[in-house]
């Protein structure tokens, strides 16, 4: 095929294999959020990607990008996104509202290209960003005993990681993202362990990495190799066949498929405030991803 044919659209099984990706990544919160109760989250973390990076590094070949970037978006994503993450899980956020906040990585990742990299602010997209800071606003604004503060700004760190991680893979250049993410997964779990041992204390590790059962590392197991290795691994070859344009905005079926699972799994219920705070952002998200559809300037008056 010419580097320059046109990408055929996404198909029946294209889209059903998007929608179980996402329906993988949606039900992942719901794993989190089982597996930081049962043990140190930054562990948890840890073992996630000890799993995705080994043995899968020695059958996928290196990233070719420079080791800093690699670096860097191994510590972004391992560290600060979902570090953070677990974090914020074990300490109340809810398995659905933190798949739905972490989307505003989007946002995040706009603002950041916008300050560092000189991008351009579309109106569709500052649009997008008032409704999801205004649900933000609200959520904020109703956190209490259901939901502590901290856990929902650990998430917004998480997120703004993720945001960071976003502009590493566009400085990669085209780097295959499938070796990306494997490769860089060698990285988080040495500092995600000695956090873990320094604040949770070294017995608490040893007792996980010793005493813990079938589920749990099932758990591990589908966090490490069904979430990131076969997730991102499909995902990135569903962009390379269809384009990014039509694939990326389908990611907004993580917190549908996360809200969903965390109603059934932990009986979660939105009390009216939050719940039209989660729609807001929902609304802004949509806004930010398919604005550029429906925008349409208004033409200069003729004379």
């Amino acid at each position: 095929m010419s580097a320059h044919a046109p990408l055929p659209p996404l198909n029946a099984r294209a889209l059903l294999l998007a929608l179980l990706i996402t329906g993988i990544w949606g039900v992942n919160f719901i794993v989190i959020k089982w597996s930081v109760a049962e043990a140190p989250p930054l562990l948890v973390a840890a073992l996630r990607f000890a799993v995705a990076a080994l043995p899968a590094v020695f059958f996928v070949p290196r990233p070719q990008l420079p080791a800093r970037l690699l670096w860097g978006y191994g510590l972004l994503v391992g560290v600060v996104q979902f570090g953070l993450l677990y974090l914020a899980i074990q300490l109340g956020m809810s398995a659905g509202l933190g798949s739905l906040l972490m989307q505003m990585q989007a946002f995040f990742t706009a603002i950041l290209a916008a300050r560092l990299l000189g991008e351009r602010i579309q109106p569709w997209q500052a649009a997008g960003m008032t409704a999801a800071f205004g649900g933000m606003a609200v959520i904020g604004a109703l956190s209490g005993g259901d939901l502590p503060l901290v856990s929902l700004i650990l998430t917004l760190l998480a997120a703004l990681g993720w945001a960071g991680s976003n502009l590493v893979v566009r400085a990669s250049g085209g780097a295959n993202m499938l070796s990306l993410v494997v490769w860089s997964a060698l990285i988080p779990p040495i500092p995600l362990t000695l956090l873990a041992g320094l604040t949770g204390g070294w017995d608490a590790v040893g007792h996980t990495l010793t005493h813990r059962g079938w589920g749990f590392w099932a758990a591990i197991l589908y966090m490490g190799v069904g979430n990131t290795v076969l997730g991102f691994g499909l995902w990135s070859v569903l962009i390379q066949r269809h384009g990014a344009a039509r694939v990326a905005p389908l990611s907004l079926m993580v917190p549908v498929f996360g809200l969903i699972a965390s109603a059934l799994a932990y009986q979660e219920a939105f009390p009216p405030g939050k719940a039209i705070g989660a729609l807001l952002v929902f609304a802004g998200l949509t806004l930010h991803v398919f604005g550029g559809r429906w925008w349409r300037p208004r033409p200069p008056p003729t004379s």
